[in-house]
């Protein structure tokens, strides 16, 4: 009977905090007594930073603080991940128009010159929110499909926020105001470089694990060697490959023709495609070694020949670790191609670059923001590929 009493008693009710919540909400304090916005009097100066509540008028700025404050509290509790993610996906939300609002609270009437940019206080914020909804993601451990319908969604408010013209006043808007030609030009090159070295990296990696695996001795000379690739700085390898590209260039018939040369995108694609190999080609060795020994000698059984083997039973099986090598590569290129700009092969690193020049830390965000969206976006719907892959290479 008291078995039976001890569970059919009720659950207790009694609210607990949350290990991550008490980081989160620390986290969001720190942010909220650093600058939320810096108003700077042209470009290129440091700026004044402004604290939360005298960079908005006062009825948003209290709307604000008390939305972020509710959501730090719901942080702290152990409640169901679907709230803290409402939370924190509103909460974004709100700070996202509050920092387009304080643009305009900041700047003085009738001033061209004067820039607002985001301080630091803002950027914890966002990422003490971040921490609130990838733990809130984590737990509710969706499925791909929910994970890519909700990338579509972020892309979409972040699309109507930037068409909105909220930003409009921020300093990075200003920055793209005045290079947007030359920015879709640099976004078009940075996308040929990562995905393009991906794609190259893709076509010659594969077949050389599958000859790896064929012929055991090759593997060790082969691993070793794009490992001494690896180890080579991102910096030293573009500008190694300067002078042997020029050489072709110069002396080879036609190759400058095809846009062979010293600087400029070749260099910079086949530094990014040396860099992509090892792990394509690692994760296709270890891909293919790592199946049962039962289901190829199955299929060995069967009489198929070691081509129908490999294209109908093995290469099937083993796409989804092949898979995630392509995503480890895809993510490091689209970092890396931004260094491609200081040999002359473009990319986001020119506003990078140029930014760092001009001391305008706008410029520098100018390039860095799209390139971690960039990576991140990529992330996402490739561990959503590899796990629908995994699923249907189980069923």
């Amino acid at each position: 009977m008291t078995t039976a009493y001890l569970t059919d008693a009720p659950r207790s009710t009694r609210l607990t905090l949350d290990p991550m919540g008490i980081l989160v909400a620390l986290v969001a304090l720190a942010g909220l007594v650093l600058p939320f916005a810096i108003f700077k009097a042209n470009r290129i100066v440091p700026g004044e930073g402004v604290l939360f509540w005298d960079a908005l008028p006062l009825p948003p700025a209290a709307i604000g603080l008390a939305w972020i404050g509710l959501a730090a509290v719901l942080a702290l509790l152990r409640i169901h991940p679907v709230i803290k993610l409402a939370a924190s996906t509103s909460s974004f939300l709100v700070m996202a128009l509050l920092i387009g609002m304080s643009s305009a609270h900041l700047t003085p009437p009738d001033n061209a010159y004067a820039r607002i940019g985001v301080g630091a206080g803002f950027w914890l914020l966002a990422f003490a929110l971040m921490l609130m909804l990838t733990d809130a993601l984590a737990r509710l451990r969706l499925g791909p499909s929910w994970r890519i319908g909700l990338l579509a969604l972020a892309a979409v408010v972040l699309g109507a926020l930037l068409w909105s013209g909220a930003w409009d006043g921020l300093s990075i808007l200003k920055e793209y105001g005045s290079r947007a030609p030359a920015f879709w030009q640099e976004a078009r090159t940075h996308v040929l470089l990562a995905f393009g070295s991906v794609f190259l990296a893709w076509a010659i990696g594969v077949p050389l694990g599958i000859v790896c695996y064929k012929i055991t001795g090759l593997r060790a000379g082969a691993l070793n060697l794009l490992n001494v690739v690896q180890t080579i700085p991102s910096i030293a390898l573009f500008g190694v490959l300067i002078a042997p590209l020029a050489w072709v260039a110069a002396n080879v018939p036609g190759a400058s023709a095809i846009g062979i040369s010293g600087i400029g995108i070749a260099p910079a694609m086949v530094a990014l495609v040396a860099y992509a190999l090892l792990p394509i080609v690692a994760n296709t060795l270890v891909g293919l070694t790592g199946l049962p020994e039962a289901t190829v000698e199955a299929a060995r059984g069967m009489g198929m020949t070691w081509w129908q083997r490999l294209m109908r039973v093995e290469l099937p099986l083993a796409f989804p670790v092949i898979l995630t090598g392509i995503r480890i590569v895809l993510v490091q290129n689209i970092g890396l191609a931004t260094i491609a700009a200081l040999i002359g092969g473009g990319g986001f690193g020119v506003f990078v670059f140029q930014g760092v020049g001009q001391t305008a830390i706008d410029l520098v965000l100018l390039g860095a923001a799209p390139t971690v969206a960039l990576a991140f976006a990529a992330a996402v719907l490739l561990d959503s590929l590899i796990e629908l892959s995994s699923r249907r290479g189980k069923a």
